[in-house]
């Protein structure tokens, strides 16, 4: 018979744990005990020293990794300021991990985003804000990239936005078909970017040289 443990179990949480929940969004303590099932229908035993705090430690995790789906990203994109500037905006080599939400497993890469201004610019590490908030939810790639890609025409209103992600996904390196070193690559062009070759031309030059 599982018997409770301090950082949470079938029959019972913290003080620590429950004060916890009731601050996060993320319901903490049901996380917990749905790891504890993970554990003992895999054949493990959740009340072993190694795994007494595993479950606690989970909780923790994915209320970190999925933070996105309580924030909305288009905060980071109400202040900007007014310039005459209508030439390509690119920031590339934006860093992210996010979860792959087929089968749970974390793919992470480099997300690259350009745009074209029409009298209003953003500050730079918004750019990266915005990819942070989408990239921490449940996620496939596809959807990431059009999320990011919109988000910038509906708020910034302007003339074009190029986003390019590039991601390495655990559920093809490390299962499955096992490649390792495979790479997914996803474009999202809009406006000018969309309408117009050399424009599209342009910033794909800037993103991978050449």
């Amino acid at each position: 018979m599982d018997k409770p443990s301090e950082s949470g179990s079938l029959d019972g949480e913290t003080c620590e744990n429950t004060a916890s929940s009731q601050r996060s969004p993320v319901d903490m303590p049901r996380i917990e005990r749905a790891v504890r099932e993970i554990l003992a229908a895999v054949g493990e035993d959740p009340d072993r020293e190694g795994l007494l705090e595993t479950p606690a430690r989970v909780a923790r995790m994915y209320a970190e990794l999925f933070s996105g789906l309580h924030e909305d990203p288009r905060i980071h994109l109400e202040k900007y300021f007014t310039e005459k500037y209508d030439e390509v905006v690119l920031v590339r080599d934006i860093s992210f991990n996010s979860m792959c939400e087929h089968h749970m497993l974390p793919f992470s890469g480099k997300a690259h985003i350009g745009y074209v201004p029409k009298g209003k610019v953003v500050g730079l590490s918004k750019l990266a804000r915005v990819v942070e908030v989408v990239s921490r939810r449940p996620q496939v790639q596809e959807r990431m990239t059009e999320t990011i890609a919109n988000l910038l025409i509906d708020e910034l209103d302007v003339k074009g936005v190029a986003v390019v992600i590039e991601a390495s996904h655990s559920c093809m390196t490390i299962r499955g078909v096992r490649k390792p070193g495979s790479l997914c690559v996803t474009s999202a062009m809009k406006g000018l970017f969309r309408s117009n070759e050399s424009s599209r031309s342009e910033v794909m030059k800037l993103i991978y040289g050449g």
